[in-house]
């Protein structure tokens, strides 16, 4: 700090927010085509494709997550904490329902 003025540098990193072909498991939609789109850099995310329902999974910590469904104008907020599987990293599954949201 010099003169009473503290410097920072900030270092930025692009993060890429395009979707990219993937393949999706959701317990109530089964194994499908999807886009994956990374949304930010603590590894939450969100996938879609045409007929299915759009997920979203928010890491609040690494390992847990909330996951939303869009229902057209809005996000539903989806039952439990969404953990990280230690068996499958790919999937994440509600503490509350068993409920499993997986891409590949």
């Amino acid at each position: 700090m010099r003169g009473g003025v503290l410097t920072v540098a900030i270092l930025l990193l692009p993060l890429s927010a395009e979707a990219r072909p993937a393949r999706c498991t959701t317990t109530d939609d089964g194994t499908y085509p999807c886009d994956f789109q990374p949304t930010d850099r603590a590894g939450s995310f969100r996938i879609s494709a045409p007929g299915k329902p759009t997920f979203l999974l928010n890491v609040e910590e690494p390992g847990r997550a909330s996951a939303f469904v869009n229902l057209g104008p809005r996000n539903v907020s989806l039952p439990g904490v969404y953990v990280r599987s230690e068996a499958d990293p790919a999937c994440w599954e509600s503490d509350a329902t068993r409920a499993r949201i997986c891409m590949r």
